[in-house]
């Protein structure tokens, strides 16, 4: 899962505390693919979705409520703009992605879904080259864009389609696809976002979210087993830590060591993804895995690198 953008923000050089924050982000979040793995063998898709999205929003609005900061307005111009994007946001950021990978999973393994993560910021650099003033594709952020291209690639395999069917592998492969897709434009909605501060967006973004999830659920699907403890407790792992405590961290990294330092995650979350399939599922991991994430890592590595500044 790629961090989301945020402002520019006055920054340091990071410390101890940092790292060891960046790297519990990472684990966090490339422990949702599990936490999700173990939510459906009692909740529907959309009723994991839905009840992450409720949690973390609820959440995060009692700690925007005691920190003093406000939702955005909605009596100005401006702050229906900011709204206008939190929806958006909430939209492609929340509700879809999670409900893609909440139903991919059932027919993946969490491995696999983790790796396609990845590819978001590689998605990120093409779409930034047309809506984001100053992110031009350069030539070397156009190779590592087709580096990671391949790795996507080398991933999904050839017959994608093969097993599609009774057997909807191959669907739910490009469902994954989709999920980091979309949060590729939610990325570059928060980039084109006015400023405002990053918790009251995130928060105004989930109620969204929330808005959007909570009647689909009700409409589409049966309601989940609450009293299946081991889902019951994903469900909530999913809202507390990788949704809204994630935020928490992702803001004090940004004001303390800035987005640059932030991006480092995305390096991380398909590692963990995968030692977490492999070790508490028994997932298999087969070479063509192992290869496609070190193409697109390098991909990723190659597409961010900065041009030495001049001394």
């Amino acid at each position: 899962m790629a961090a989301p953008h945020a402002p520019p923000a006055s920054s340091a050089a990071p410390g101890p505390v940092e790292w060891a924050q960046l790297a519990f982000l990472g684990m966090i979040w490339g422990g949702s693919f599990l936490a999700v793995e173990i939510a459906l063998r009692a909740w529907p898709p959309l009723w994991i979705v839905a009840g992450r999205v409720s949690l973390a929003a609820l959440f995060l609005l009692v700690v925007s409520s005691l920190k003093g900061i406000p939702l955005p307005e909605t009596g100005s111009r401006a702050g229906r703009r900011i709204w206008l994007h939190a929806i958006a946001m909430g939209f492609f950021s929340n509700a879809l992605p999670f409900s893609l990978l909440s139903w991919a999973q059932k027919h993946v393994t969490s491995g696999f879904a983790g790796i396609t993560m990845a590819s978001v910021p590689l998605l990120i650099l093409p779409l930034a080259h047309f809506l984001v003033p100053g992110e031009r594709m350069s030539l070397r952020r156009l190779a590592g864009f087709l580096v990671g291209f391949i790795g996507v690639g080398v991933l999904i395999g050839p017959g994608i389609f093969a097993s599609a069917g009774s057997d909807l592998e191959g669907i739910a492969q490009i469902a994954c696809l989709a999920a980091a897709a979309s949060y590729a434009i939610g990325s570059i909605i928060t980039r084109l976002t006015p400023p405002t501060p990053l918790l009251a967006f995130s928060t105004a973004a989930l109620m969204a979210a929330t808005a959007m999830i909570v009647p689909l659920a009700l409409v589409i699907e049966p309601l989940p087993d609450v009293f299946a403890l081991a889902p019951a407790a994903a469900v909530i792992y999913l809202a507390l830590l990788p949704t809204a405590i994630a935020t928490l961290i992702l803001v004090r990294l940004v004001h303390r060591a800035g987005p640059a330092f932030l991006s480092l995650v995305n390096y991380q979350v398909p590692v963990w993804a995968m030692l977490f399939g492999l070790i508490f599922l028994g997932e298999e991991l087969p070479g063509r895995f192992v290869l496609a994430l070190a193409l697109i890592l390098a991909g990723l590595a190659l597409g961010q690198a900065r041009k030495p500044q001049p001394v």
